[in-house]
């Protein structure tokens, strides 16, 4: 692979990191399942993007979205951890 690939690819995980910890700080949870096509806010569960509006369907599982804190549940989404049950379900099936 690439070096400058590989090291853009460390770098948007490195800035996911480092930024969505600040928007929890704003009241805001990460909600999984909820996106739009092209209107996730970063990497999904499955690895296979590492940015915002890159979603291919609405409501992936594996797809997030930052919504107001408490919110997620009654928008039908789930949190990190229900996403990778229902994902890795998925997977095995």
């Amino acid at each position: 692979m690439n070096k400058k690939i590989v090291a853009s690819v460390a770098l948007a995980a490195v800035m996911a990191t480092v930024m969505v910890p600040a928007a929890h700080a704003g009241g805001k949870d990460k909600c999984y399942g909820v996106a739009k096509a092209g209107q996730n806010d970063c990497s999904n569960l499955a690895g296979t993007h590492s940015c915002a509006g890159q979603s291919k369907v609405d409501n992936d599982p594996g797809e997030w979205k930052l919504v107001a804190k408490g919110s997620c549940k009654d928008l039908g989404g789930m949190s990190k951890v229900e996403a990778k049950k229902r994902y890795k379900a998925q997977q095995a099936s």
